[in-house]
């Protein structure tokens, strides 16, 4: 952050409001989703075979 007189520059990077991990959130938000839809397939699927 810059001052020049009354006038205030910011990065792009300081002016973001973006967090810096984010992309590894939907990562596991993915896996976790995946995940459990395997779990209930196989516990909707196993029954139903026997």
């Amino acid at each position: 952050m810059e001052k020049h007189g009354d006038k205030i520059e910011v990065s792009e990077r300081e002016a973001s409001n973006k967090p810096r991990g984010a992309h590894n959130v939907r990562i596991v938000l993915a896996a976790s989703l995946l995940l459990a839809i395997i779990v209930l397939s196989l516990v909707w699927i196993i029954p139903a075979l026997s």
